[in-house]
């Protein structure tokens, strides 16, 4: 559901054992894919897919928590941690992010499409991606981030943003230039005018806090 801030949350505490269920099936069932046998849009809609179900099913099997950080070994999240098995090989989320999606698609709209399970993350799309529009929901996911105030904004002359195009700058573009074309592409006015007087990136955040509608 999402709040009047623009950021959507999730009632983890609403979720019901047969969601749980349904979810864990649903995860089951596209580990069972023999998934180097699709095409390549159909790869990258699973994947994405598979991500984002496996970051809700960490998340409400440690609920509650304050943040993902609170979840694994030492404030660290739980992204390296082995999760299930494709096609005969343990997988964990890095291994979906680092060493399948950004280096076979090299496409920097994948930060915008997965989950983070936080308020300072894109969105969870409300749909899963198919090959059919995971390019449509990837350039709406792209525009929505880039022209909310956790994405890019300037404040006194100055560009704050998010600290994904810190953290992946060689994502996006490789320099602060590059981040900044990056975000003129998506942004609306009068974002997109603020962003033509920037030649560097000022500073960045981002808010770890869990995406949770607490009291829904």
């Amino acid at each position: 559901m999402s709040g009047g801030d623009g950021i959507a949350r999730i009632a983890y505490r609403r979720v019901l054992p047969a969601d749980r269920e349904a979810l864990s099936l649903y995860i089951a069932a596209l580990a069972g894919l023999p998934i180097t046998a699709y095409r390549r849009a159909e790869q990258q809609a699973y994947w994405i897919n598979l991500y984002n179900a496996l970051v809700l099913r960490v998340v409400l099997e440690q609920y509650p928590v304050a943040s993902i950080l609170d979840i694994g070994a030492a404030h660290r999240g739980p992204w390296s941690r082995k999760l299930l098995h494709i096609e005969g090989e343990e997988v964990s989320l890095d291994d979906i992010e680092h060493r399948i999606l950004r280096p076979l698609w090299r496409d920097p709209r994948h930060h915008y499409a997965l989950a983070s399970a936080t308020l300072g993350g894109p969105n969870l799309a409300s749909r899963a991606y198919t090959a059919a529009a995971a390019d449509a929901m990837l350039e709406a996911a792209a525009r929505a981030y880039v022209n909310h105030p956790r994405g890019a904004r300037v404040e006194g002359g100055r560009l704050q943003v998010s600290s994904l195009y810190v953290w992946y700058k060689a994502d996006f573009g490789g320099s602060d230039r590059g981040a900044i074309e990056h975000l003129r592409h998506y942004a609306a006015p009068p974002l997109a005018e603020a962003l033509a007087r920037q030649s560097r990136i000022a500073g960045d955040g981002y808010d770890w806090s869990l995406n949770d509608a607490k009291g829904m």
